[in-house]
């Protein structure tokens, strides 16, 4: 499922870490491999989300 580019951030409980780094995958997609400025803070912002969102098995320690 592919979510457009959201402004807020969703918590952890509102999606799963799946369902963001389909976002982030899709991102990388749309982009062709390379982040104009507004994609890379898009890209930052998932990132965020997803890491909260993870499971801590899959945290770096």
């Amino acid at each position: 499922m592919l979510h457009s580019m959201s402004t807020t951030v969703a918590t952890a409980s509102e999606r799963s870490a799946a369902e963001v780094n389909e976002e982030i995958r899709a991102l990388w997609r749309r982009s062709g491999g390379t982040l104009n400025t507004e994609q890379r803070a898009e890209y930052q912002r998932l990132v965020l989300e997803w890491a909260a969102a993870a499971p801590r098995s899959h945290r770096a320690a």
